[in-house]
């Protein structure tokens, strides 16, 4: 089974508003309320796909509630904590207005809430897929990815990290299955920046060496990297085509390397069902669906 974990997950309030003005009242053109987070969107792609997982983490207040009613009709389970003070976030992202983003708090979260949490990963079984991404709520300690590896350590549960930063750094010792920076975020871990694919082999196999078996990099328009742990090198162009939101882009690549990885235990194909699941997304206004990544992953061109 594949478990997602979105410690801070959202409502997310998507609208375009024409002429946007200051001072008066402004009148929404289009608008659409979907389940937000990492963790979330790639079990909305996984789903997609055909592929059955269990969202995890926390939620809250009638935000939550709907929450939770929204992603039963998205196709996948869910098993979220509940937590007391505070509410679901809901985050506002105005389309036409270059990515501007209104994002909510979250609940804050109680130690027995947290616990509540962990031991919610005592029911993962043996060859389970665990998938970290995002950030954590109020009360959430920033040690939580490298808490729950420490938890896990000896399972043999297949543990997948999406983050930046320390919080990936400090999991690297436990030999995640798969970490995905995307090259901004690897850069910023050297102090570098990194803009092609030669320039990021490098400092991927540096994860590789301080512990991670797989390492794929996203790199939006230039497609993207794989270091896989028999130490081969995979290198992929993005396929041509209209880049509309690219809001979970990333989360569906995870979700394309999942699915393809699983089903066929190759990290070629994997790789390049990721690379058209992040493409997909890009594509179009909503998630990627499983027609839309088959279409780019046969070559077909243009906006999906």
């Amino acid at each position: 089974m594949i478990y997602t974990v979105t410690l801070n997950p959202s409502l997310d309030y998507a609208t375009v508003v024409n002429r946007f003005e200051l001072h008066k009242t402004n009148r929404t053109s289009m608008e659409q309320l979907t389940p937000g987070g990492k963790g979330i969107n790639v079990s909305a792609v996984l789903s997609n796909l055909g592929m059955k997982s269990v969202a995890l983490g926390f939620a809250a207040g009638f935000t939550g509630r709907e929450l939770v009613e929204r992603v039963k009709k998205l196709g996948f389970a869910s098993d979220f904590v509940f937590a007391k003070e505070g509410m679901t976030r809901i985050n506002v992202k105005l389309l036409n207005y270059d990515g501007t983003e209104i994002n909510g708090i979250g609940p804050e979260i109680s130690k027995e809430e947290l616990e509540c949490f962990l031991r919610k990963l005592e029911e993962l079984q043996e060859g389970d897929y665990l998938v970290l991404a995002g950030s954590s709520p109020k009360g959430v300690p920033d040690t939580i990815y490298r808490d729950i590896l420490e938890r896990l350590r000896g399972r043999n549960i297949q543990v997948v990290v999406d983050a930046c930063g320390e919080l990936l750094l400090n999991v690297l010792e436990y030999k995640p299955f798969l970490v995905k920076p995307n090259h901004h975020e690897l850069g910023e871990i050297f102090q570098l920046e990194l803009g092609t694919k030669e320039q990021v082999i490098p400092y991927a196999r540096v994860l590789q060496e301080r512990g991670a078996k797989n390492v794929l990099v996203s790199m939006g328009s230039q497609g993207a990297v794989l270091l896989d742990e028999t130490g081969a090198v995979h290198e992929m162009d993005a396929p041509e085509g209209m880049v509309i939101n690219s809001v979970g882009a990333g989360d569906s690549m995870v979700a394309g390397f999942l699915a393809g990885y699983v089903q066929t235990g190759d990290y070629e194909k994997a790789f390049r069902m990721g690379v058209a699941a992040g493409s997909a997304t890009a594509f179009s206004q909503n998630l990627a669906t499983a027609e839309q990544i088959k279409r780019l992953m046969r070559g077909e061109k243009g906006a999906v």
